[in-house]
């Protein structure tokens, strides 16, 4: 609870441009957005990214992004999973355009099961999830790639956990579909 408190004033002060208070955010969050990253990571063969590398990027991209408007811890962990989540990505992309192939990489985070799928193809699917349905593509994203739990995104969006576990099987499904046939959602 401390670090909630902590984390909510250290962003009320990094609103108001001190980058001190921005420095102590990330040393305080860093666990998190080690274990984001861990998770992000996880299972991605020849991989040339560490977990440091992946946070660092993704908090110098969240610096030069400059006055933002985080609103909370949730929201913070939300906006450096997209990131690292972009950042592998290009990553992915970068190595396929230099070797005309890429790895599969597992994305799984307090998810059951292994559940491996082509980055490039999950990143299209929820592109077209986005055209479709942008909080569904959103939620994927905290839930997928962030590892965030049902109560802090729906903390994140102000509703009831059902609700976010009732969209989250909604989005699963259509991706599901999206990912055996990519021209499902066109």
């Amino acid at each position: 609870m401390a670090d909630m408190d902590s984390s909510q004033r250290l962003l009320a002060a990094w609103r108001q441009g001190d980058d001190a208070a921005r420095d102590r955010l990330v040393a305080l969050l860093h666990p998190a957005l080690s274990q984001i990253a861990a998770a992000q990571l996880r299972g991605e063969q020849n991989a040339s990214l560490s977990t440091g590398d992946l946070v660092n990027d993704a908090v110098l991209r969240l610096v030069r992004q400059g006055n933002i408007g985080i609103n909370d811890r949730a929201h913070f962990l939300a906006l450096a999973s997209r990131l690292m989540r972009n950042i592998l990505i290009d990553h992915a992309r970068a190595k396929q355009a230099g070797k005309r192939r890429h790895f599969k990489v597992e994305l799984t985070t307090r998810i059951e099961g292994v559940q491996r799928h082509d980055l490039i193809a999950l990143e299209d699917a929820l592109k077209r999830l986005g055209t479709y349905d942008m909080k569904l593509a959103e939620l994927v994203e905290m839930r997928y790639f962030g590892g965030m739990t049902l109560a802090d995104i729906a903390a994140v969006y102000g509703v009831s956990e059902a609700t976010v576990k009732r969209r989250w099987f909604a989005a699963r499904a259509w991706l599901a579909d999206a990912l055996i046939n990519p021209a499902f959602g066109d």
